[in-house]
């Protein structure tokens, strides 16, 4: 401890502004998936394809990795301008030591807030500031993160579920169309889902149905 002490003292203030910049780096890079997950839009995109997945039923086709790969280049399509905006303001000019690390964090979440205020509901972010006993904002830069983040992600998630809900429909009336013919015809040991699951891939690939979904989630943002 006292060689690290001694080390920092009797280095440059380059030195040591540069082995900030990498510890703040190396933060950054450790906590990246928490903050990809519930502040962008990632939660929303992912959780939609795994229901496309489910309500086919094809178990792990696309593996996991395509999904979370789709999603992930998804969520930097969507988030490019937010991006943007947070290296323009925040990342650039603190790398070049024209402003400091507290001004560069103000900058950088102040494009990030106002694009989950835009997709939080109104009663989620009331529950997390009446629990916190925040007092009511005056504008979006006045709404603390631990506040806003955990709100956007239960409003991301209910998004995402009613999505899913809308495409379960139409595979749950192939599934019941399906089981009704073969009770019909009596054959009650034939599994419905092994019967159901070819006219609805047939069903997901006549209606161009991964346009139709990566439309829907563009759209929705």
């Amino acid at each position: 401890m006292n060689d690290v002490i001694h080390y920092l003292n009797s280095s440059n203030p380059e030195t040591v502004t540069t082995s900030v910049k990498l510890l703040l780096l190396l933060t950054v890079l450790s906590i990246a998936p928490g903050i990809l997950i519930l502040t962008t839009c990632f939660t929303r995109i992912v959780i939609v394809l795994s229901f496309v997945r489910t309500s086919i039923g094809t178990q792990q086709v696309p593996p996991n990795q395509v999904l979370l790969g789709l999603a992930m280049f998804l969520t930097f399509f969507v988030m490019a301008p937010t991006f943007q905006q947070v290296n323009k303001q925040a990342l650039t000019p603190l790398f070049n030591d024209k402003i400091t690390l507290n001004q560069a964090y103000d900058r950088a979440s102040e494009p990030i807030k106002e694009y989950m205020s835009k997709h939080t509901r109104q009663k989620d972010l009331e529950l997390f500031m009446s629990y916190s006993n925040v007092k009511k904002p005056k504008t979006i830069k006045d709404i603390p993160l631990t506040t806003l983040v955990p709100a956007y992600a239960i409003s991301e998630l209910k998004t995402a579920f009613q999505m899913g809900f809308m495409i379960f429909i139409p595979f749950l009336v192939i599934d019941m169309v399906v089981a009704s013919v073969l009770m019909s015809m009596g054959m009650m040991m034939l599994p419905p889902v092994m019967i159901s699951l070819p006219f609805k891939i047939l069903l997901f690939i006549m209606v161009d149905g991964w346009y139709l979904v990566v439309k829907s989630l563009l759209e929705s943002f």
